[in-house]
């Protein structure tokens, strides 16, 4: 398979855990497992701080499995440790979109930024009920970064602190949440720094450094059309601002924002109700 191949195949997966990611609610009753089949289309950034948005439309299978130990739910794919009514541990997968450099003008000449996969432990603290009698939890993610474009090949690590906030409002249902995102040298790295030979005039040599990549603020909503459609969206806003990286010649934005919406059917579900 060619290296366009692998990345198309791994973009659609991305998208695949993308359109089932909103329209779960935890401590809810919910199928044991759902197949169907989603269309997504999204309008990004190509990383943080980038001037150049990437748009990618997909229309795929999902599947949604919520056992007690493996998950494939809104939270993506992964292996639950611990559960207990307060903490939850599990070892979860994560991706994002990769982009050709000739896509992002700040990158030209360089190498391609892959589709990156994340694998690694998260904690998850349910902090009980929020404003509005909302859902109130803690995130702790603690991740390995590969690149699936690049043979897996290690491209370093990131830790995520997460406070979410879930509700209902009318026929919808909603979440907003808080971030930071933090990076290993080799991570900050791949994202912002700029070899010598990749170096112009108009884009020095940079050499990264660990710390903050960004702040995130996130949104998402969905509502039920149908007992088997369900509209979702969703979007987000990063800020480099404070970001260890925002010397680099990269960051060619301070804020930026993704967006995207999309619609899923459920061909078939289990009649076994789990909770969370």
């Amino acid at each position: 398979m060619t290296r366009s191949a692998i990345t198309a195949a791994c973009a659609l997966a991305m998208g695949g855990l993308a359109c089932f990611a909103v329209h779960a609610q935890p401590r809810e009753p919910q199928p044991l497992w759902e197949i169907g089949v989603g269309a997504l289309g999204v309008s990004q950034q190509a990383y943080p701080g980038a001037g150049t948005r990437v748009n990618r439309g997909l229309a795929l299978p999902y599947l949604v499995y919520r056992g007690e130990f493996v998950r494939a739910d809104r939270d993506g794919l992964g292996v639950r440790a611990v559960n207990t009514p307060n903490f939850e541990l599990d070892v979860g997968f994560a991706g994002t979109f990769g982009s050709d450099a000739d896509e992002v003008d700040a990158r030209r000449g360089m190498p391609d930024l892959g589709t990156l996969v994340e694998l690694g432990p998260r904690l998850k603290w349910h902090l009980g009920e929020g404003p509005a009698r909302g859902r109130l939890r803690a995130e702790f993610a603690l991740r390995g970064v590969f690149d699936l474009s690049d043979g897996l090949s290690r491209k370093g690590t990131s830790f995520e602190p997460r406070l979410v906030y879930e509700n209902r409002w009318g026929g919808w249902r909603y979440g907003t949440s808080a971030s930071a995102i933090f990076g290993s040298r080799r991570l900050a790295d791949t994202l912002y720094g700029v070899a010598p030979v990749y170096a112009t005039a108009a884009r020095p040599a940079y050499m990264a450094e660990s710390g903050l990549i960004a702040l995130r603020l996130g949104a998402t909503a969905v509502r039920e059309l149908s007992p088997n459609w369900r509209f979702f969206g969703f979007a987000r806003v990063d800020s480099v601002a404070a970001a260890a990286n925002r010397a680099s010649p990269l960051v060619e934005k301070t804020y930026g924002a993704s967006v995207g919406a999309g619609l899923v059917y459920t061909w078939a579900r289990s009649e076994t109700m789990v909770g969370r």
